[in-house]
């Protein structure tokens, strides 16, 4: 088994802001920094959600729609709704 660069494990969307994309957003800069880092495979472990209605506060590890919009591929299942997915993400191209 080939272990990730990088592991994306929790999320905490304080109750006032939650259905507003922040985890798709903090997920989305968590990828512009590890492509700055120099890239890698990266792990999520997110709940699926289509099927049913999960509270908030349970999402801790994200919903899975979120990783699926960053490009995330689900890679195993791990509990009945939980998913490891992965994305190869590039190192940040350009010059300083």
């Amino acid at each position: 088994m080939v272990l990730p660069d990088w592991r994306v494990t929790c999320f905490f969307t304080g109750k006032g802001f939650r259905k507003r994309g922040v985890a798709h957003s903090a997920l989305g800069g968590a990828l512009a920094e590890i492509s700055r880092q120099g890239g890698g495979t990266v792990e999520g472990y997110p709940e699926e959600t289509d099927d049913r209605s999960v509270s908030g506060s349970f999402l801790h590890t994200g919903p899975m729609a979120a990783f699926e919009n960053h490009g995330f591929t689900r890679t195993r299942l791990i509990s009945p709704h939980r998913w490891v997915v992965t994305l190869n993400v590039a190192p940040a191209g350009g010059s300083d």
